[in-house]
């Protein structure tokens, strides 16, 4: 208030002496001065809004590294498949391996209806053969993380494909929040995704044991681990941006979410490699 009421008379002494165009300079300089004080102002103002922001956020939980999916195409019907069930079991023990059976039902004509085959999980090895240019489906076969096939898997190879996948950076973050009986899901790509993704809930069964009275393992008592009972796309996702989802659980199976790229297809898009997993529960 002081500076103004001098620039003030200052003004008036510089006009009545003829010199009234100098009043601009002071006028000019004060006002400077009161802009300046409100711009600092202004910047404490935002710089204390944003530390409030930062403290009343809720935090995320660092996302954690993404395990291996391990997918095997099997059948109770065919005599290869044992050893690489029992492989499939021993990699299901792994915290950095989801490890997933999916039965086929093209091998339930020898005689012995595999009661976990689905149509489902033979359209989608078929799928994965057209988008890897295939013409031919085998089992056992198998696929770790939507990029790479093993068939007649053995334990030194299919260790060798994990310990390359899990070395790899994760280019989906994947963060998990429990929120009223419910699941939150944010996914997140840094840097953004180039190919849009599909994201998926798989149900599956820990463990069971089947005696085969018919077909090519007929006599024989065999034990599964996580044999997949649903596979759903739940929603699609360009990966530009942040993206949430609320998951809901019925019933006590084990369930995963997996982020997958969807190539383009003829007809629908293909399976490709897959970018993130976790488990929900």
């Amino acid at each position: 208030m002081k500076r103004a009421i001098l620039c003030a008379a200052i003004g008036g002494w510089l006009a009545t002496a003829g010199l009234a165009e100098a009043q601009v300079a002071p006028i000019e300089a004060d006002q400077n001065i009161q802009t300046a004080e409100q711009d600092a102002a202004s910047a404490e103002a935002v710089s204390i809004a944003r530390a409030a922001a930062a403290l009343i956020a809720p935090k995320l939980p660092a996302p954690e590294p993404s395990p291996v999916v391990v997918e095997l195409f099997t059948s109770q019907g065919c005599s290869s498949c044992p050893p690489a069930d029992a492989l499939l079991a021993d990699m299901s023990t792994r915290k950095d391996v989801i490890a997933l059976a999916l039965h086929v039902d093209y091998w339930d004509y020898l005689g012995w209806e595999d009661p976990f085959a689905q149509p489902a999980f033979t359209a989608r090895q078929k799928a994965y053969a057209r988008a890897a240019g295939e013409r031919t489906i085998y089992t056992p076969q198998m696929i770790v993380d939507g990029a790479d096939t093993l068939v007649a898997p053995r334990a030194a190879d299919l260790s060798a494909l994990i310990a390359a996948h899990a070395a790899g950076p994760d280019p989906v973050a994947v963060r998990l929040r429990p929120e009223g009986g419910k699941i939150v899901v944010d996914l997140s790509a840094d840097p953004p995704l180039t190919t849009p993704a599909v994201i998926q809930i798989v149900r599956y069964t820990p463990s069971t044991r089947v005696e085969i009275v018919r077909g090519e393992n007929a006599g024989r008592e065999l034990d599964y681990a996580n044999v997949v009972k649903a596979w759903h796309a739940v929603a699609d996702w360009d990966g530009r941006g942040p993206l949430t989802l609320t998951v809901t659980l019925d019933g006590a199976d084990p369930a995963v979410l997996i982020v997958q790229t969807a190539r383009p297809g003829k007809s629908a898009p293909l399976p490709g490699a897959i970018l993130a997993a976790a488990r929900l529960n």
